[in-house]
């Protein structure tokens, strides 16, 4: 079983989705709290460290083989809990980074809430260390969206993304980086690639889940 970790609700039909397309026979459990990307965005990630830590355990107690964290202000704060698990944990953003950074030099990151832009920069930057490339990093918040999302206006909030995402200019890769902001990419119309993070999140959970069973 692949236990997800969500901030919000809006997330779990997505992954449901995606689970039935490409991934048959996955057995999903949600946990959300919503709680703790308030928390982080006033206090910072680390400031839900201990929560995090505690979420996890009860996933694991649950029967999870593996986590993946959904809300990537906190993805960072969740890995570095893996060894107290006991199981995979893993960030659903990481795959979507590696994208980025293979696609090119040049990486945007837009992002609708400040407190992502420092760890989703920070795992592009990651990623790019790791490849052995030399990255740059740009970074756009779209902060006026957000309050679409939070009022349920998701098609709204949506198109604003888009709009900025069709704004960026001499970049080889744009990094969405809230899995919130993934049905924006279905409206962008910039030749530059649109990256989101559920599906190839999911794939790299899905994988983990596998990898213990063998």
């Amino acid at each position: 079983m692949l236990a997800l970790l969500h901030t919000s609700p809006v997330h779990v039909p997505v992954f449901d989705a995606l689970r039935d397309a490409d991934h048959q026979g996955l057995e999903l459990r949600h946990f959300v709290d919503e709680g703790l990307l308030d928390r982080a965005r006033r206090h910072g990630p680390e400031s839900v460290a201990a929560e995090v830590s505690a979420a996890l355990e009860r996933a694991v107690a649950y029967g999870a083989r593996a986590v993946l964290c959904t809300c990537s202000t906190i993805g960072g704060v969740a890995e570095a809990a893996a060894a107290g698990a006991g199981v995979p944990v893993l960030r659903v953003d990481r795959p979507m980074a590696a994208a980025a950074v293979a696609a090119g030099s040049r990486v945007v990151v837009l992002a609708t809430v400040r407190s992502t832009l420092d760890p989703t920069v920070a795992l592009v930057e990651e990623e790019a260390r790791r490849a052995g490339r030399d990255v740059t990093v740009r970074t756009l918040l779209v902060e006026e969206a957000w309050p679409r999302f939070e009022a349920g206006d998701h098609e709204g909030y949506a198109r604003q993304v888009a709009a900025a995402a069709d704004a960026v200019t001499g970049a080889d890769a744009i990094v969405l980086a809230q899995a919130s902001m993934t049905p924006a990419r279905r409206l962008t119309r910039t030749t530059v690639p649109v990256l989101s993070s559920p599906r190839p999140g999911l794939a790299a959970g899905a994988a983990a889940v596998a990898a213990t069973q063998v």
